[in-house]
């Protein structure tokens, strides 16, 4: 790890000061996949600018319409919020399968969409909700927020301040996970929203992405039979070590007939300490 300077500003003009001040220098949320790459020295930040104690950015707010989750929320406090499990259930129970308890405890919805991993979770979610990233500057639509494997709309000086999810008819994510790291290899979240069916897929590509053709056959039918025989071009998919892209192809499909079904009611979604529960 090589050395850097750090600090802990206390509100967010502070910290945009910062970052215009030192165009090397690294937000640090819950520090889950910066603090790996400085071990590795995969990066080398002049300066860590910590957001911790910056007011008013763990908060979470909603009514009947939507919901509004800081951007420092941890991924344990969106899966335990009675509003988030009340209005978004889906959401709640997506967050509540990320990692293992400590990733939860310190990982943050902010620093998780900010980072744009290919295997995460939250991407799927935010895309497939249409939700607004509110940053220091503006509110970014999810469709222009993602751009590529780590990359994403915001600039150099800009920071995530929350996330605000219109509540959907009925959702229900599903997710292929890797046994160590729990990122999903391949997710997919599926929502039924006012503007029609919506299915993203996480951890298959190099970057979250919708699929219309599953999307019209649910609003033709909102359900898993209605989305026999749709297929996704394996030549648009990742091969690793881990799974190859005919694999991950199929499972799009199966998961998402899963995801339906979950939505429905009709199935219970797999919770990842161990017990099973209905959407």
């Amino acid at each position: 790890m090589r050395a850097f300077n750090y600090s802990c500003p206390t509100d967010l003009a502070e910290a945009v000061k910062l970052l215009r001040a030192e165009p090397d220098a690294k937000l640090v949320a819950g520090g889950q996949t910066l603090l790996a790459s400085l071990k590795l020295r995969l990066a080398a930040p002049s300066r860590l600018v910590d957001l911790r104690l910056v007011p008013k950015l763990q908060t979470i707010s909603g009514n009947d319409k939507e919901i509004e989750i800081g951007a420092m929320s941890s991924h344990a406090d969106v899966a335990v919020s009675p509003i988030v499990a009340a209005r978004i259930p889906a959401l709640a129970q997506l967050a509540g399968g990320i990692g293992d308890r400590m990733v939860r405890n310190m990982g943050t919805l902010g620093g998780s969409i900010a980072n744009n991993d290919p295997a995460a979770d939250y991407p799927a979610a935010v895309l497939a909700l249409n939700a607004g990233i509110i940053t220091t500057t503006r509110c970014i639509p999810a469709a222009e927020f993602f751009l590529g494997m780590f990359e994403t709309a915001l600039q150099p000086d800009e920071i995530v301040v929350a996330v605000r999810f219109p509540v959907p008819r009925r959702a229900a994510y599903v997710k292929f996970r890797h046994p160590a790291s729990r990122f999903a290899l391949t997710g997919v979240f599926v929502a039924e929203t006012a503007e029609g069916s919506r299915v993203v897929v996480t951890g298959a590509g190099p970057n979250v992405f919708r699929v219309p053709a599953m999307e019209s056959a649910l609003d033709r039918d909102f359900s898993p039979t209605a989305l026999t025989g749709i297929t996704v071009a394996a030549a648009e998919l990742s091969t690793d070590l881990h799974a190859s892209a005919e694999y991950r192809a199929n499972l799009i499909r199966v998961l998402a007939e899963r995801a339906v079904a979950a939505a429905l009611g009709e199935a219970p979604i797999y919770n990842p300490d161990g017990q099973h529960r209905s959407q």
